[in-house]
């Protein structure tokens, strides 16, 4: 018996150079924007018709990213925005399946084994308008730089960087990172792993890592501050060690994410997290940026009597750092606490007893 088997072509997605909607002309790949808030898009100009355009990776953020677009192509002037009229003053458009990695569209939902959802928004202004504002969207954008292709190096295994935490080589992560930018993914995993210090070595280096990376990739970065502020904002997802490795992120890199910093102070309300925030606002404020995070401090004077050990020894710490001279008598009421809680502090996770920091926060203050 012969079975008759008709073979069938694969059907291979077809992909092809994005147009601008609006005069046809091929588009250049957007471009990246380091001083990354909670959400911003690469962006471009057509370089053509002078119509910008965002990109959203996920295609969920499509409200946001068309405000952004809009005010971008106004030279973020946010009044001038507000004041434009569809249709009348400014003219939308989009283009959907774009593929940021190989900057193409995509006719289907998945290309070289990836699940494209990426879209392009387009605000082009009316011709007056443009002119006001285009010399300055043009001078934005030169400054801008084009996505990266992902550094990777042979050199890279998750054993490798595991090994490099435990024996906290930070300068030998730091120099892989230079060539393989896994290794940030590498370092979260092991932010859920149930060996405590490894869990806080993984956290100061994915400190000391970003800042090497997000001088070339800053996305990448970025993609993993939101990841943890999105995932967070969600009560069921655990959080672990993501909360400290946000804090150590920004205070590695306060000027590009600061504005991290108020959704990352908000996770103090939720028990579970407060003391990891509490050690974050110490480590921002211990960095040298202290005005990030000040609008905390009277918080600081009821968590220093909490009843969880914990969270009034880290209180107690972040009183030191602010050298807060109101707050020295409730700092020597915990003179004779004599509760052990682990602080990774100085570098490494350390046993301390309350006595002890609350003794360093006063010798803090007095210095001041």
């Amino acid at each position: 018996m012969y079975l008759l088997i008709q073979k069938i072509p694969m059907k291979v997605p077809v992909a092809y150079i994005p147009k601008c909607p609006f005069c046809g002309e091929p588009i250049e790949p957007p471009k990246e924007v380091p001083s990354a808030r909670i959400l911003e898009f690469p962006r471009n100009v057509c370089k053509n018709c002078g119509a910008v355009y965002v990109y959203d990776a996920t295609g969920h953020n499509l409200g946001a990213a068309y405000v952004e677009a809009l005010v971008f192509a106004c030279d973020d002037d946010w009044d001038l925005a507000w004041q434009l009229l569809p249709e009348e003053d400014y003219l939308e458009g989009r283009i959907e399946h774009y593929d940021g990695v190989t900057h193409k569209v995509i006719q289907g939902n998945f290309y070289q084994e990836r699940y494209i959802r990426g879209v392009l928004l387009f605000i082009k202004l009316q011709e007056d308008i443009q002119e006001v504002t285009n010399e300055g969207v043009k001078k934005k954008i030169s400054s801008l730089t084009y996505s990266s292709t992902p550094k990777r190096s042979p050199r890279f295994s998750k054993k490798l960087v595991e090994e490099l935490v435990k024996e906290n080589n930070l300068e030998e992560l730091v120099n892989l990172a230079k060539e393989d930018t896994r290794v940030v993914t590498a370092l979260q995993r092991l932010l859920y792993s149930g060996d405590e210090q490894l869990r806080w070595r993984a956290i100061k280096a994915l400190g000391e890592v970003s800042k090497v990376i997000v001088k070339f990739k800053p996305s990448i970065v970025t993609k993993f501050l939101r990841n943890i502020i999105y995932a967070r904002s969600d009560s069921a997802a655990s959080s672990w060690g993501a909360i400290g490795a946000t804090a150590e992120i920004i205070s590695n890199n306060p000027e590009i994410y600061k504005n991290f910093i108020p959704p990352f102070v908000s996770f103090l309300i939720d028990q579970d997290s407060r003391k990891e925030v509490l050690w974050g606002i110490g480590r921002v404020a211990e960095r040298g940026r202290p005005d990030l995070v000040k609008k905390i401090i009277p918080a600081l004077y009821k968590l220093v009597t909490d009843e969880d050990p914990s969270i009034r020894g880290h209180a107690a710490w972040c009183l030191g750092i602010f050298k807060e001279k109101p707050a020295k008598p409730l700092l020597e009421d915990l003179l004779e606490d004599q509760h052990v809680i682990q602080i990774f502090i100085d570098g490494d996770l350390k046993k301390k007893t309350i006595s002890e920091l609350a003794r360093r926060a006063i010798h803090q203050i007095k210095d001041a």
